[in-house]
């Protein structure tokens, strides 16, 4: 299928189909004419690059684990480590977040005692 097919049948522009294949996430053949041509696949493959993009991992990440998706998005073992990783990674930041938080939310509870505001809990 053309590039532009493969951009309507899985809702992705053109553009970003270009730059998935500029990452190394997806590769189409290039017949004698020069024209991109992919193979049925392909549109299981950017589902999953979008999956992928969607959980946090940064295109070089996916083209480490890209291989290890299946055609319905299933990962295998060889994925796993990347993924905990990242998880790793989310719970750092959730941390630092959560910390940073404490400080602004002195100053509103402060604030609303000050002015006489009803108290209402900032949501943690």
């Amino acid at each position: 299928m053309r590039i532009g097919e493969l951009a309507a049948r899985t809702g992705v522009s053109v553009r970003l189909l270009r730059y998935y294949e500029e990452q190394g996430l997806l590769e189409p053949r290039r017949p004698a004419g020069g024209q991109r041509r992919y193979d049925e696949d392909a549109p299981a493959v950017v589902r999953n690059i979008r999956a992928l993009l969607g959980a946090g991992l940064s295109t070089s990440a996916i083209r480490d684990v890209l291989p290890c998706v299946n055609g319905d998005g299933a990962v295998a073992a060889c994925m796993l480590e990347v993924l905990e990783q990242r998880l790793d990674l989310i719970d750092t930041q959730m941390l630092a977040l959560g910390a940073s938080r404490v400080a602004p939310a002195g100053i509103v509870a402060a604030a609303r005692q000050e002015t006489g505001t009803a108290a209402e809990p900032v949501p943690a």
